[in-house]
């Protein structure tokens, strides 16, 4: 027996969601039938984007690599070492 629930979503993001079951070899209904059964046993939301990094954030990754490698940037052991010399600052 199945039971039914209403969604009110975007229609772009339903099509998306749509064509990417189906690249799957899945049912949007399948899939979403499969995420609520993870969500009951890990009681846990897995949130995903998957992106690419933006070129802005590719060239600011390079830049602080370059400044680490010349010497003049500023690495820590742990989160507690970094929020220790912040607040210092």
């Amino acid at each position: 027996m199945s039971s039914v629930i209403n969604v009110k979503i975007d229609p772009k993001v339903k099509a998306e969601a749509k064509k990417v079951a189906s690249e799957l070899g899945l049912s949007l209904s399948t899939l979403i039938n499969g995420y609520l059964r993870q969500l009951i046993k890990s009681k846990t939301v897995y949130l995903s984007l998957h992106e690419e990094p933006s070129p802005y954030l590719i060239e600011a990754i390079r830049q602080s690599e370059k400044e680490i490698k010349e010497g003049k940037g500023k690495t820590f052991g742990n989160v507690e070492e970094a929020i220790r010399y912040l607040n210092k600052l």
